[in-house]
Formats: C-alpha cells, structure tokens, sequence
C-alpha cells in the first residue's frame, strides 16, 4: 500500500460527501487532476471501485459505502490523536507523566498534585508507581517527565532536586520489648528480624545502608512491594521494619 494513503483517505472521504470531484476539489483547494488521478490509484491500490462516474458527478458503490465508514473512523481518530498532541504540547493543558515510589503515594503525591493542580488546573497527569531504579531507567527512556524518589540519586545524566525529608521510624509490634521507648539506637535492633522491600527500592537501599552504619547486616524474613503491607507484618509480630511515619497498629 502506498506511504501516500492517509491523505487518499481524506481526498476519497472529501468526494464521497460531495458527489462531485469539482466541487470537492474546490473545497478541499487541491487541483481537481490531483483529485481524479488520487481516487483512480486508492482504486487501484484496494483492487475495488469505489465510485460510478457520471462525468464529474459520482455516487459510491456498495464496496464505496462501505470503506466510507471505516474511513470516516480512521479520520476521526487521527484528528483526535492530533488534538491530542498538540494538548500535550501546550504548557497549559498539557499531560504529565509522573512516577512515585510506593510509600509516597498515601500522602505526600496527593498533596503535591492537590497544591499544583490549585494553580494548573488543565494540566493531566498520568501516574506511575514503581521502584526507584525502575523509574530512573523508565526517565532516561523518555517514558517519564519527572519521578519522585529517594534516595537523590547521584548520576550525571539526571537533575536532582530535595523536596523534602521523610523521616524514618523502626516500626515494632506493639508488645515488642522496645515499643514503649521514645528513642533508640538502631544498633539496639540487630538482632531483630526485619521484614523490608525488595532489593531496587530506595527504602531498601536506605534499611541496608543505615543498618551497615550501625554496624550490622539486617536478618530479613520478608521482602515486599508495599510498605503497608510491611506495616501489617510487623503488627503481626513478623519482624521490625524502617518505614516513613505514619500511625498503624504498630508501635513506632
């Protein structure tokens, strides 16, 4: 099929509502040869006629009505794809694609977009939860705008900026030895068993990062995706996890 079809579609959908190529031509500001010879090579291309001509008045055949339908479709989701595009390119209606980590999406994503959206209301976004190093490669790939992460990761292909700090609290079961102590060490849980994200997420990172400057290697009996998921864990008695502050059955 010729690279030239898309706008054969047009100039065909153009005939088909006039009934005549010298009128469609003249709307349509197109030299009415180039009219005739397009609607004889998309005939050709299809294999199939597609108008009867009465001079240069025609009427669509059957096979004609037919591709009309579809053709009219086919237009009418390019021009809404164009639409489209050019929204996403105009800074005051356009979308955003914003990718978070998991444990910020109870609070701190919906208040940021509450806050910007307060001044942007036309702007769309679409939203992505993943894990750090998924985001970062999903950033470098074109297929985010911006992400919100942590740690701040340091590489010279990406800027970062701190938003802001997210403090982390060791998270025990409430009839835990260290669950009515306001302040601890964290070399005090060493030999806890710690429930914790899977390797890939910054939380993980930052659990085995912390652990090793208090000079030890955490036990892990689970790793997850979800932080809430960890935080039912610990109530459960399954072991003690670093997680952003947030009430929960567990003490923290």
């Amino acid at each position: 099929m010729s690279r030239l079809l898309a706008p054969r579609l047009a100039y065909f959908a153009g005939v088909a509502r006039t009934e005549h190529v010298t009128r469609a031509a003249q709307e349509m500001q197109v030299p009415q040869s180039t009219l005739s010879r397009a609607m004889v090579r998309l005939e050709q291309d299809l294999g199939v006629e597609l108008f009867a001509r009465h001079g240069r008045t025609v009427s669509l055949t059957p096979a004609g009505r037919t591709f009309l339908t579809s053709v009219d479709r086919a237009l009418a989701e390019i021009e809404r794809a164009a639409d489209e595009v050019r929204a996403d390119a105009d800074p005051a209606t356009g979308k955003v694609a914003f990718g978070f980590l998991h444990t910020m999406g109870a609070e701190t994503v919906p208040g940021l977009l509450h806050a910007f959206r307060a001044d942007h209301p036309r702007i769309r976004f679409s939203l992505v939860q993943n894990y750090g190093e998924a985001m970062l490669e999903r950033l470098r790939a074109g297929e985010l705008d911006l992400c919100l992460t942590s740690p701040v990761p340091d590489a010279p292909d990406l800027v970062a900026r701190r938003l802001d700090e997210q403090k982390l609290r060791l998270v025990v079961p409430a009839d835990h030895r260290l669950a009515a102590r306001r302040r601890i060490r964290l070399a005090e849980a060493a030999d806890e068993t710690f429930v914790t994200l899977e390797p890939g997420y910054g939380l993980r990172r930052i659990t085995d990062d912390l652990c090793a400057q208090a000079g030890f290697k955490p036990r892990i009996a689970f790793e997850g995706e979800e932080a809430e998921t960890l935080r039912g864990l610990v109530a459960a008695g399954l072991g003690v996890a670093l997680l952003p502050h947030r009430p929960s059955r567990a003490r923290e």
